[in-house]
């Protein structure tokens, strides 16, 4: 009965009891919240225009542009671009240039391919002295135009040497680089140091 003498103490034992249910109920209520996903981030695109792992940079490209100016005789090709893109890389390198003009029917010029391609020395010789470049001479597409600007031409492969700005240098009859039914290693060499771009040093 000592309870009902104090009412004051019974309202404060019932509101703090309500108090603990209602924090209670708060903190189960925070623990059942379902997650939030509208923060989650959504992974980007990728940009088309951005270098990507594969090799498709601007480097790449043009890597490839340079190597296709000596893929092939090719008479679909426009020898004045494949000029101008050859100009580009030997101002950039410090190279010079060689126009070897002739053509797929021509057996002297797929020998000159071996020659060089076949022998490591003299291919790393070329490619690091000289933006090769091959201008086609077919029945299909003589380049007269473009080709106008050069010495007279009497045999095939011709070679041309040019200063990185396009500017004739040399004119090489390469019969006289032969040898049986090919090309002589020495003298093939030798045409190609006795051309280097003063810049590189000495030739030999």
């Amino acid at each position: 009965m000592r309870a009902c003498n104090h009412p004051g103490r019974w309202a404060c034992a019932m509101l703090a009891l309500a108090l603990s249910a209602c924090h209670a109920g708060s903190d189960n209520a925070a623990e059942v919240q379902p997650p939030d996903t509208a923060a989650q981030k959504i992974p980007a695109r990728p940009d088309p225009d951005q270098p990507v792992a594969s090799g498709n940079t601007p480097a790449a490209a043009d890597i490839a542009a340079i190597a296709a100016l000596s893929a092939r005789f090719d008479p679909q090709r426009d020898p004045a671009d494949d000029l101008d893109t050859a100009k580009v890389e030997a101002q950039r390198a410090g190279k010079r240039i060689v126009l070897d003009v002739g053509g797929e029917w021509c057996s002297w010029c797929h020998r000159l391919d071996a020659a060089i391609e076949d022998d490591g020395e003299v291919r790393r010789f070329r490619d690091a002295h000289y933006v090769w470049v091959k201008v086609n001479f077919s029945p299909e597409n003589e380049n007269a135009a473009f080709l106008s600007n050069y010495p007279e031409i009497k045999a095939y492969p011709h070679l041309f040497v040019l200063d990185a700005d396009g500017t004739l240098v040399h004119s090489q009859f390469t019969g006289e680089l032969e040898k049986g039914k090919g090309y002589d290693r020495g003298k093939l060499l030798a045409f190609l140091h006795d051309w280097v771009p003063a810049e590189s040093g000495p030739a030999r």
